[in-house]
């Protein structure tokens, strides 16, 4: 070998491990940068005519497990969803009191029946009649707590399908842009790793909103899927949804008024699936809806058992009691749990919990014939409270005749929802269930977020060992590296030995 091929082999490997020494560096220096993966910089033996002339060195290539890496961020996603279930159903359930207190639905009604059973031991008892409409007072305030609690969770979930949409039009946009900046890099054959890691964040931010799919190409472009074959566009503005009210009775999808999650023009509300987009569509249109189709038959039905037996205790704003024969959608009965309140003539003549306020006709399969205790009648009147508390409070309309069951279908604003709470005959036994099933459901929430967040940071510090870097091992690296440096150090120094030698004896 030449002295100049010597010292062309030599100053090659310098290059190659000055470079792989700064790759080193760089990964050390940004081992706890989001997204960061171990870069590698191989060097490739140079030949001619079989004798070595150097190195070249390559492009800093990543090594990443794509499947592990998906599924992060399909984790991440459901940890997201999660959360935003967890958040808003909390508000649900603070709405509903403290059950163990006897502040919750089933604890008033208990209440309310309690303080009936105490007036029927002295009807004539003035401060008796004032508690059961004090009791009426306070499950109605109930009523209306909980509702508002449901109405605001739904205004904040659609509200929130407008703020991800921005979130995944944002992501959107990061990632078409690092896209074309990949794909430039690559065409004029420089390194993009460092690029690449940064739309792989951007996608990850992306799976929160949404659960997508990546496909990815050969020439640095990806294509984003979402589930259900939904492809999602990198150019500009994709999402959008219109800002709402968001009432009992409005809905989406077929006749409903309430605006969907639009793709380009394209509604995609019931097509999304996975991260908090899903979750916001879910809670809006299906979840919260639910739960307020339940509360509003509880009130309708227990203001219609009243009205049954003769008292009208429970009315709308406008005095009247819903027919809860009537289907549920369309129906007074939808928002009537917000617009509950004690009748106006009861609260100013508490005498009327004792007397009745209407005469009651006996049909077939009905509540018995009832005539209201007359002005000067006897103050020891007890045909109503019996009626009520036998009856109202009970399983059976009449002697021998069974309640109407609190239906569990045909719920919901547009009448496609269903409830788990059937087979419950008395008011008590349901508003329990219903108190019991509403409350449960942030627990539910928060446990399905808490194994999503456990998969998550298993999966993340397995890719992080797979993918990410390690100093300790990154720094025994750049020693070996230094090694190798003095190493062609050294002979670059015998060659320029050798050279100063030769001149030395030209001269």
């Amino acid at each position: 070998m030449s002295i100049d091929l010597a010292l062309s082999v030599a100053r090659s490997g310098l290059r190659l491990l000055d470079r792989q020494m700064a790759r080193t560096a760089d990964d050390i220096a940004n081992a706890g940068t989001e997204g960061h993966t171990r870069k590698a910089l191989e060097g490739r033996a140079l030949s001619a005519a079989g004798i070595g002339i150097g190195v070249r060195s390559g492009v800093p290539m990543r090594d990443v497990d794509l499947a592990l890496q998906a599924a992060v961020a399909k984790a991440g996603g459901d940890a997201a969803a999660g959360e935003l279930r967890t958040r808003l159903l909390s508000t649900v359930e603070a709405a509903h009191g403290r059950p163990g207190d006897g502040d919750s639905l089933g604890g008033l009604l208990s209440a309310l029946r309690a303080r009936m059973a105490t007036l029927r031991e002295a009807p004539e008892d003035p401060i008796r009649r004032g508690a059961v409409v004090q009791a009426a007072q306070d499950l109605v305030a109930r009523f209306n707590t909980v509702a508002a609690g449901i109405g605001a969770a739904r205004q904040q979930a659609h509200e929130m399908l407008g703020t991800e949409a921005a979130a995944a039009n944002a992501a959107l946009a990061e990632i078409g842009a690092l896209s074309w900046s990949i794909r430039n890099e690559l065409a004029a054959g420089r390194a993009a790793a460092d690029l690449e890691d940064k739309r792989d964040v951007a996608i990850a931010r992306l799976a929160q909103s949404l659960d997508i799919g990546v496909i990815r190409g050969s020439l640095g472009e990806v294509t984003l899927v979402a589930r259900g074959g939904i492809m999602l566009p990198q150019d500009g503005a994709a999402f959008s949804i219109a800002p709402a009210t968001v009432a009992p009775g409005v809905f989406h999808g077929g006749a409903g008024a309430l605006p969907g999650l639009m793709l380009n023009g394209q509604d995609v509300t019931r097509l999304v699936a996975g991260g908090r987009l899903a979750a916001a569509a879910e809670l809006r249109d299906l979840t919260l809806p639910r739960m307020q189709a339940e509360l509003d038959l509880a009130a309708a039905h227990a203001a219609a058992r009243m009205e049954a037996q003769g008292l009208r205790l429970f009315t709308n704003n406008a005095g009247a009691v819903p027919d809860v024969t009537l289907p549920y959608a369309g129906s007074a009965m939808v928002g009537f749990a917000g617009a509950i309140r004690v009748n106006a003539a009861v609260a100013a003549n508490p005498a009327l919990v004792r007397d009745g306020t209407h005469a009651v006709v006996a049909v077939p399969g009905g509540p018995s014939a009832f005539t209201p205790n007359p002005a000067g009648g006897p103050a020891g009147f007890g045909v109503l409270l019996n009626r009520l508390l036998d009856f109202a409070f009970g399983k059976e309309v009449a002697a021998g005749q069974a309640q109407p069951p609190i239906p569990a279908g045909g719920l919901g604003p547009d009448g496609t929802l269903v409830s788990s709470l059937s087979g419950l005959l008395t008011l008590e036994a349901h508003a329990g269930a219903l108190v019991a099933v509403q409350t449960a459901a942030r627990a539910a929430a928060e446990d399905g977020r808490s194994r999503a967040v456990a998969l998550t940071e298993l999966l993340g510090t397995r890719l992080q060992q797979r993918s990410g870097v390690d100093v300790d091992r990154e720094v025994a690296a750049m020693v070996e590296l230094q090694n190798a440096y003095a190493v062609n150090a050294r002979v670059v120094a015998a060659v320029q030995a050798m050279w100063d030698a030769l001149l030395g004896a030209v001269r």
